[in-house]
């Protein structure tokens, strides 16, 4: 490799943004390898692992949030049922079903092709993205792998919105 293709290769790190903005909202996170940040979240609901990884082959930033909830097998049909359903309501990223673990997980990714560097602004969004989704969410999965709801009944409930207060 010549020094010329080492400068090029890592010009920027789109990892120390993400590892940025941990620090700044005081978020656990660990540096597990040089392509891979894993931050811990405290949501309303639960808390969510989110890796960051950096894939240098297509010049992107990968996000996977997974939260603590393993899917038993005879209710996977169910779950795939409802992630669908979910996914089509998606305008960022998508879900999916970790078939060897059985672990729900969020996905979406920053395509920063030709030496694009991600800002704070982008790793936020990307991020807040992913919590809201997990967030509004998390409770129809939880139907579903908790409750033995059917996944129309489980969306249903989950989006239902009140107003005012009691």
């Amino acid at each position: 490799m010549s020094l010329i293709d080492f400068t090029e290769q890592h010009r920027f790190d789109p990892l120390a943004v993400v590892e940025h903005l941990a620090s700044s909202n005081d978020w656990s996170f660990e540096r597990s390898s040089d392509d891979e940040v894993t931050l811990l979240v405290t949501g309303k609901w639960t808390d969510y692992q989110v890796s960051f990884t950096w894939m240098h082959d297509i010049e992107a930033l990968h996000l996977a949030c997974a939260f603590d909830m393993k899917v038993p097998d005879r209710l996977r049909n169910e779950v795939l049922s409802l992630l669908s359903m979910i996914n089509e309501q998606m305008w960022l990223g998508h879900f999916d079903l970790w078939a060897q673990d059985g672990i729900v997980m969020y996905r979406h990714a920053l395509v920063l092709t030709g030496g694009i560097e991600a800002s704070n602004k982008q790793c936020e969004t990307l991020l807040g993205a992913a919590l809201d989704a997990c967030e509004r969410y998390f409770p129809a999965f939880q139907f579903v792998v908790w409750a033995g709801k059917p996944a129309r009944e489980a969306l249903n409930a989950a989006m239902f919105e009140t107003s005012g207060e009691a």
